[in-house]
């Protein structure tokens, strides 16, 4: 059965428009709204209903800007099962975020036991991540890594563990795609560390 989108999604559109107004992407002039189109796109793709495709629109809003607060206003707003998702989909809400490696594990943990429309709006997000991270990382190489707050090697054992909990618990659809993508990128930053040359040493 196909998704009917109503006028909720389009005022949840304008309402993510508004929200990540004048943020970008990482180290990119790319508006942030980008990203979260890209989320809920992959959400319908995969056979999400109106509510997760909104959650996908929305999904880093109360992280990002404002906390409890702009839950709170999603929740009157869009509807519960809406204010669910995303807030399953944040890790912290606090302006001074917990350290990196403290937060991810939590997540992942939090992911073991997250209902399906959770894990359908996150792999999404984790697999739009993922495919930007590629894509920048072909552009700039090991430049790209000090946009992060994690190194090279942080950032792929994160998101190869989203994978395998992905992996296992679904959206198997989109998980088969992140764990194509993580692999690409891994075999791209062991190129990037390869010195010129064949793997004998010898100039091709």
């Amino acid at each position: 059965m196909s998704t009917v989108l109503t006028r909720r999604y389009e005022s949840a559109l304008v309402y993510a428009t508004h929200l990540h107004a004048t943020q970008k992407r990482k180290g990119t002039e790319v508006p942030y709204i980008s990203h979260l189109l890209a989320v809920s796109g992959l959400v319908l793709e995969a056979g999400g209903g109106e509510d997760e495709a909104i959650a996908g629109l929305l999904h880093d809003g109360p992280e990002d800007q404002g906390g409890e607060a702009t839950l709170h206003q999603i929740r009157q707003l869009f509807g519960e099962r809406v204010g669910t998702i995303v807030a399953a989909c944040s890790d912290t809400f606090e302006s001074e975020k917990p350290a990196w490696r403290k937060r991810k594990e939590e997540y992942l943990k939090h992911l073991e036991d997250a209902d399906a429309s959770v894990l359908l709006v996150s792999c999404a997000d984790k697999l739009h991540n993922a495919r930007s991270i590629l894509e920048d990382f072909h552009q700039v190489g090991d430049q790209l890594w000090q946009r992060f707050n994690a190194s090279r090697e942080e950032t792929l054992w994160y998101y190869g563990a989203l994978a395998r909990v992905f992996g296992e618990r679904g959206p198997h659809i989109l998980a088969e795609r992140l764990e194509r993508v993580i692999h690409d990128l891994r075999g791209a930053c062991d190129t990037e560390k390869k010195p010129l040359g064949d793997s004998t040493g010898q100039d091709v």
